[in-house]
């Protein structure tokens, strides 16, 4: 695949679980590859939930095949968090589409 169209930098991130220094469990996000990308947004929906404007935004990622991407990891695109639904590799292509989603809550 040429790298032109992998134009945006995008880190994969994998959830760990831990305990604090009382015992109380401990969610963190542990870098897993820095990669270039191509982000394509591919809907986005509105909606008025529990009195807060929530906004769903649907994604695909293309990233270079590689091994060791699963659904349940996110990916971040500058602020963006994106969790993995579904992981789409196309050997022949010799690239990855991640089919992501992120649900942002704005007061």
């Amino acid at each position: 695949m040429k790298s032109g169209p992998l134009r945006d930098r995008v880190t994969v991130q994998v959830q760990s679980t831990s305990q604090d220094d009382i015992g109380q469990p401990l969610t963190t996000w542990t870098d897993v590859a820095l990669l270039w990308a191509n982000v394509q947004y591919t809907s986005g929906l509105s909606a008025i939930r529990s009195g807060m404007d929530a906004s769903n935004v649907k994604a695909s990622i293309r990233i270079r095949y590689r091994t060791g991407i699963n659904p349940g990891m996110r990916v971040m695109f500058g602020t963006t968090e994106f969790s993995i639904e579904a992981v789409l590799p196309d050997k022949t292509a010799g690239v990855i589409d991640l089919v992501c989603a992120t649900k942002n809550a704005q007061s």
